[in-house]
């Protein structure tokens, strides 16, 4: 739970101070040195706090509360970009299915990353807003109070650069913060400058889109016959042809058409069995459920870290640490979202 940014980052000081150094590694590893870290981490922190003040007031409290720098914060929710400026490819990552039905919309997504910064996974409780995240990262999958809920997926796109936009972890907070519908996530989306790539996918109880963020525009991706999916590609007609994710290091198409294929399953009613559908390794034709190879340098393993369902309606949000495959009925963690505090007006 957190209500003062001050206070979550005193109390999650060894988490996110743990987090910033795994992606100190990462970033090293890729070939992005000190200097060039705190100056893009200065500038996602910047960016932030010029589109959504509030957001940047937050990471700066956080920031305080830990012991860290805010650019280090910066850093942090800058990840995404950060690895985007130096062109970084790989695997991941996470593939999203959501099915309409009956006004109680079905959602899984894994949540697939580097399997050294498993320990950074943490869900945080604002009022109107619980998010799955990272720790010391503003938000990534989440719902609201207003029933509104976002998986979120990595792209990569010819367009993406180096000079640091808002950080696309920050724009999938914002939405579960200020959007009720729609429209109005598509509309937020809309007004971000961007260097990186990402897809939001908002789920209503009745509406699902996939917003593809992109510096070259969003694109937008809506249900065909209640069914909409997501892994790692483009999808929308005018940004696909920049698709930067090649065959050669990613899954991202199989995983694709498995999604499609088993919507029926993905479609479950029951919890488990939804989470189970993804349950397909390399062997089945789709690595949707990541498993490290071992053999390889950490920065180029991927693991199914999570395993995350949305019911907007309720305001709840399921997480399974691990992959579909270590799926249980009992193995799920409940997260309900808390009221919106409201301000009495002067």
């Amino acid at each position: 739970m957190a209500d003062d940014p001050r206070t979550l980052g005193a109390e999650c000081a060894g988490e996110i101070r743990a987090a910033f150094d795994g992606y100190a590694r990462l970033f090293a590893a890729h070939g992005i040195g000190f200097e060039q870290v705190r100056a893009l981490g200065a500038a996602a922190l910047a960016e932030t706090s010029e589109w959504a003040p509030s957001l940047g007031e937050e990471l700066l409290g956080v920031a305080e509360g830990s012991g860290l720098a805010g650019w280090q914060l910066g850093a942090l929710n800058g990840r995404t970009e950060i690895l985007a400026a130096a062109a970084v490819s790989g695997e991941g990552e996470c593939s999203t299915s959501v099915v309409l039905a009956d006004g109680s919309p079905r959602t899984v997504q894994t949540w697939d990353w580097h399997d050294t910064l498993r320990d950074g996974m943490t869900v945080v409780s604002w009022p109107g807003v619980c998010t799955f995240t990272e720790a010391g990262v503003a938000g990534k999958i989440g719902v609201n109070s207003a029933g509104l809920g976002v998986h979120f997926n990595v792209l990569r796109h010819a367009s993406d650069h180096a000079d640091i936009g808002v950080p696309v972890h920050v724009v999938a907070r914002r939405i579960l913060d200020e959007a009720s519908t729609v429209e109005e996530a598509t509309e937020l989306a809309r007004s971000a400058r961007l260097s990186a790539s990402s897809v939001i996918t908002v789920v209503t109880a009745d509406r699902a889109r996939c917003l593809e963020l992109s510096p070259a525009g969003v694109g937008v991706v809506d249900p065909v016959g209640g069914v909409l999916w997501h892994a790692n590609h483009f999808l929308d007609a005018a940004l696909a042809p920049g698709e930067r994710t090649t065959v050669d290091v990613s899954t991202t198409l199989a995983r694709g058409s498995w999604l499609r294929s088993h919507a029926a399953e993905l479609g479950a009613a029951d919890l488990t069995a939804r989470a189970r559908a993804l349950c397909a390794h390399t062997e089945d034709g789709a690595a949707v459920c990541a498993h490290p190879d071992m053999s390889l340098p950490a920065h180029e393993r991927w693991e199914s870290l999570a395993t995350i369902s949305l019911d907007v309606v309720a305001g709840r949000m399921h997480v399974h640490t691990g992959g579909p495959c270590s799926v249980t009925p009992e193995s799920w963690a409940e997260f309900a979202v808390r009221p919106a505090v409201s301000t009495p007006a002067r």
